[in-house]
């Protein structure tokens, strides 16, 4: 038996102000055969699982190039093309083969390209055939068009937001693809289409049940997979929007009828499935009035990880002007501004100048005196078992005394806040601060989640407003809730 495997992956933003090139993916993750390191990345699980099954199992396993961009805007086509066209270079050479396992994130937009998957996968089936099984493992902030799903045998979505269970996942859909390969199953899907936009967290209720419900429905019935694609609402492609995904052992009519009963669930929760984002003032007034423990403000619109600049400044400026205390604010891209720290070196007193660069969408930058109270080169954080790169770092306090100032977590490599290294590699403790201001939608929640006792969401500044309606979509399927009120889900495989 040989399987291929590969990954091209991103999340495009394309409402960013941050261009997306080659450049872009190998600045953040690139690896061609033979280099991948012996770690799993977010959209690198098969490769990594399946290295593994191969050693136990006997497989051939050929590996092809593996691309990563921290989320950003539009990628442009001779860039994506230059990418496509190696994989499927290395994919031709690999032949005969019995399947393909691809690491998608599964929002890749493209210069003139809204389903740049797909065509990914058009591409991959007209060299492999028919016969050979295709799998794809994908995010759930994925545009689940029809033509992948159908070009596809087997296609599996984490479940999890923040996404701790890509390796378990990845599990699952190796495992599916050995066993339809070996003739056991015949994976058959059901689309359904429930016409929403809508922000699901899974570590809170109601969404922690429906995830749930979702995996104690597999392995029943014929049930083979059950996916939620949450999708991005940070894109203005045609496909934009949540669906579900069921995969049967061959009983269509089961997978159909289950995937529309539970897309119809999922209209029903629309507007409920997250605690309501409050204004910037209402925010603060919470946390910083919270006394029963560490409180959590987090800027969803401000999210790297959704392709914002994470420069904004808006809820900093609002700080200062508050005059808060024991507050910490992470992350801030600005890599000349660590870079100014860095040559004052640690305990300097410097005025700074950080922030409000990479757009008029970033706010006004901040002017201010400051002391340099962490360093760290080469930094990390962990995002469940993947290490992601902060780059040079520095801490710097504004203001200051007894009562401890405004902490500003401030990196070289733009990222959102995932794990606790933001503030242990620069030697600080987050739980000792009385709140948190994290640039992050979700994903904070599965370091940052367990320490606090008060965890509130604000509107402010950048690229991923949690409104749709604030979006001015032009290419997005309408009816659409909520940017219609009068819409109706549909069966689409």
């Amino acid at each position: 038996m040989r399987i291929f495997t590969a990954s091209l992956a991103t999340e495009t933003n394309t409402f960013s102000p941050l261009p997306t090139s080659r450049a872009t993916f190998e600045e953040t993750f690139y690896a061609p055969p033979g280099t991948h390191p012996d770690d799993v990345t977010l959209c690198t699980a098969p490769l990594f699982v399946a290295r593994r099954r191969a050693a136990q199992e006997g497989f051939d396993l050929i590996e092809g190039s593996c691309f990563w961009a921290e989320p950003s805007g539009t990628v442009d086509r001779k860039s994506y093309e230059a990418m496509r066209d190696e994989i499927l270079d290395q994919l031709r050479a690999a032949m005969p083969l019995d399947g393909v396992l691809m690491g998608f994130h599964g929002a890749l937009v493209v210069a003139g390209l809204d389903d740049a998957e797909g065509d990914v996968l058009d591409h991959v089936r007209q060299i492999v055939g028919p016969t050979c099984v295709i799998g794809c493992e994908y995010d759930p902030h994925v545009h689940l068009t029809e033509k992948r799903v159908r070009l596809a045998d087997v296609s599996i979505l984490f479940k999890e937001y923040p996404h701790v269970d890509v390796v378990p996942r990845a599990q699952e859909l190796v495992t599916l693809v050995l066993k339809t390969i070996r003739g056991e199953i015949k994976p058959v899907c059901s689309l359904y289409d429930p016409r929403m936009i809508d922000f699901f967290p899974t570590t809170t209720e109601p969404m922690r049940s429906f995830v749930d419900k979702m995996m104690a429905l597999e392995g029943k019935d014929e049930v083979l997979s059950v996916s939620l694609a949450h999708g991005f609402m940070h894109a203005d492609t045609p496909d934009m929007g949540t669906r579900v995904l069921v995969i049967t052992n061959d009983a269509k009519p089961h997978g159909d009828a289950l995937a529309q009963t539970l897309g119809e669930e999922v209209f029903e929760g629309r507007g409920r499935w997250c605690a309501p984002v409050l204004t910037l003032d209402e925010a603060l007034d919470q946390v910083l009035a919270h006394q029963g423990g560490l409180a959590i403000l987090a800027e969803p619109a401000d999210n790297a990880g959704g392709g914002a600049a994470s420069d904004n400044t808006m809820t900093l400026h609002a700080l200062i002007a508050r005059g808060a205390q024991r507050v910490a604010v992470a992350p801030v891209w600005d890599a000349q501004a660590v870079g100014f720290c860095h040559a004052a070196g640690l305990g300097a007193a410097i005025s700074l100048r950080f922030g409000g660069k990479a757009s008029a969408g970033s706010g006004d930058p901040v002017d201010a005196d400051v002391t340099v109270i962490g360093l760290a080169h080469d930094a990390i954080q962990m995002f469940g078992d993947a290490k992601v790169p902060l780059g040079n770092a520095a801490a710097v306090r504004i203001g200051g005394g007894d009562g401890g100032g405004i902490d500003v977590i401030l990196i070289e490599k733009r990222t959102q806040a995932l794990g606790l290294g933001l503030f242990t590699e620069l030697g600080l403790d987050p739980a000792a601060y009385q709140a948190l201001v994290l640039k992050s939608a979700q994903h904070f929640a599965g370091a940052f989640g367990p320490l606090a006792s008060l965890i509130v969401r604000a509107e402010t500044g950048g690229a991923c407003p949690t409104q749709p309606q604030s979006h001015p979509y032009k290419s997005v399927k309408r009816p659409i809730w909520p940017l219609d009120e009068q819409v109706a889900g549909k069966a689409l495989i």
